[in-house]
């Protein structure tokens, strides 16, 4: 009976161990698509100020306009630092913060029915956002960007995966 455990226990670690194996990747194909989209948005919304500074006004946020400005450039910059991995923990909390805010100004039906009808709240246009963003702010951009990279090269060796010490197993994750 030993045995039988020890084998799914050996199994289920190999498993974990491929499954981990990856993170990186699957950390890249986020940034990489969801970094090019926030840049998108950000790219339209600078060549449709006029109707942004509209739309931000009809939501009553004070200084439509300059706040139509700030945020159209900081999907455009944002959605391209998290696509290449550079500042990707501070870009996305940039992106959470941007995202809860059209939540609560645009969108506060969807995330107020967060619990009462999830389906709501996950159809909303934050959303998929919102949730790239706390994936690269929680694990961080992984071996496969320019936070790894500068890292490796200035000598940070806790962030040479781009993701950082995993305090619990005391080793580096990605």
């Amino acid at each position: 009976m030993r045995n039988i455990f020890e084998f799914f226990r050996k199994t289920y670690d190999y498993f974990v161990k491929a499954m981990s194996s990856t993170q990186s990747l699957f950390l890249l194909a986020v940034r990489l698509y969801w970094g090019w989209q926030l840049a998108q948005n950000g790219w339209g919304k600078l060549h449709n100020l006029a109707n942004v500074t509209q739309f931000f006004s009809s939501l009553g946020l004070p200084a439509p306009g300059p706040t139509a400005l700030f945020v159209a450039s900081f999907e455009l910059v944002g959605g391209i630092l998290l696509a290449a991995g550079l500042l990707s923990r501070i870009t996305a909390l940039g992106i959470v913060v941007d995202m809860l805010t059209a939540y609560v100004t645009a969108d506060r039906e969807a995330l107020l029915s967060f619990f009462s009808d999830p389906g709501k709240f996950y159809v909303a246009d934050p959303y998929t956002f919102l949730f790239a963003g706390l994936l690269v702010l929680i694990f961080g951009a992984g071996k496969f960007s320019l936070d790894a990279l500068i890292a490796r090269r200035i000598g940070f060796p806790e962030m040479r995966n781009g993701v950082g010490t995993n305090v619990l197993q005391g080793e580096t994750s990605a």
